[in-house]
């Protein structure tokens, strides 16, 4: 019994290394997930400002289309108003042209007005873009040091875990999985008998079961708070 016991004391002391090491290992996450959310942001802004030059494009677009057909129909006007012999005809047909010269200008100031927009939000994905493109290389060691400790510590997970394993093949599987069990709800399975109390909440032990761990070296269940319990005189 007490080679049980000193082989689960040897695994729980692997498993408090192995803990700390997944707590480390943890602990890079927030800062990898700070350096996504801000490069997040910056491509974000990249793509507003590539999607507001996608859509002036588009409406400068619809606009030179319309300002054409004007252009094409104001042709025709004048050529009408060429034609016509009589006043009251000449009098619409002049009217048509003048109507159709102010939705001409009304285009050619949309378009003017699209071409400025167009330049600000050109300049808007410029800027953006060179803030993505800081962001990336500011970022590019942070990143490297993040992966190299992480590539490091899973190195020395993968080993600790790996000992850890070899020392179980010692402990009775049915006390490794009690072990296992109680571990994985305390940070601290196994402990030992402080002046015949357990050794996480004080619980005093019955006699009878405290002389039998001190007699034959057996591993008790707190029946307090369900850690194991051991007595370092047996």
């Amino acid at each position: 019994m007490q080679q049980e016991i000193e082989a689960l004391l040897a695994v729980q002391s692997d498993d408090s290394e192995i803990r700390e090491l997944e707590k480390e290992l943890n602990a890079l996450d927030p800062e990898l997930a700070d350096l996504d959310r801000r490069r997040a942001q910056a491509a974000a802004a990249v793509a507003r400002a590539e999607a507001g030059v996608e859509a002036e494009e588009k409406r400068q677009r619809e606009i030179q289309t319309r300002l054409a057909q004007h252009k094409q129909q104001q042709e025709r006007n004048l050529a009408q108003l060429d034609e016509v012999k009589r006043l009251k005809e000449a009098t619409a047909a002049t009217a048509q042209v003048e109507t159709t010269k102010r939705m001409m200008a009304e285009d050619e100031s949309e378009v003017q007005a699209c071409t400025k927009r167009l330049a600000d939000l050109s300049a808007a994905v410029t800027s953006s873009t060179k803030v993505l493109n800081d962001v990336e290389a500011e970022q590019e060691t942070a990143r490297s040091e993040i992966g190299a400790k992480k590539d490091a510590l899973n190195e020395k997970l993968g080993a600790a875990r790996s000992i850890r394993d070899k020392k179980s093949t010692g402990i009775p599987r049915s006390l490794l999985a009690k072990y296992d069990r109680i571990r994985g709800r305390k940070p601290q399975a196994l402990f030992s008998l402080r002046e015949g109390s357990c050794g996480n909440c004080d619980t005093a032990l019955p006699l009878q079961r405290r002389n039998m761990m001190t007699g034959t070296g057996q591993i008790e269940v707190c029946e307090a708070c369900g850690v194991l319990l051991y007595s370092e005189t047996a």
